[in-house]
């Protein structure tokens, strides 16, 4: 049973940035799919940005490429997402989520993966 155990987020202004950090437990095999995607009411939650740890693929939504940065270590399965440029639109409920049996260019969509955190909010005002 995958456990995934959020840190970061908060308020921050326009321009501003924030960092969200995420560590897996249960994981059984080295090879997965780790990633950070967000939602708002009303709307699907969206893949921000992922990693496969297979072939240390990562992807980004266009919203995130440029601005965003993705680090993953694998001794500790923790994924950091470091959030700059930071614009109202960002703001969200940003989730990490886990799936080892999900193929690499899955690893950024949301609906692929089977382990899911708590959320943690993002405000950009």
């Amino acid at each position: 049973h995958v456990q995934l155990v959020e840190s970061g987020g908060g308020s921050v202004q326009t321009g501003g940035s924030l960092t969200l950090s995420c560590t897996a437990s249960g994981l059984t095999y080295t090879t997965y799919c780790m990633g950070w995607f967000r939602q708002v009411p009303g709307k699907e939650r969206e893949g921000v940005a992922a990693i496969y740890t297979g072939d240390r693929a990562r992807y980004f939504s266009d919203s995130a490429r440029g601005r965003f940065t993705l680090s993953h270590d694998l001794a500790r399965n923790t994924l950091t997402l470091v959030m700059n440029s930071l614009k109202p639109e960002d703001t969200a409920m940003y989730y990490c989520a886990a799936d080892e049996f999900v193929e690499s260019r899955a690893c950024i969509v949301a609906d692929e993966q089977g382990s899911w955190g708590q959320g943690t909010q993002v405000t950009v005002s």
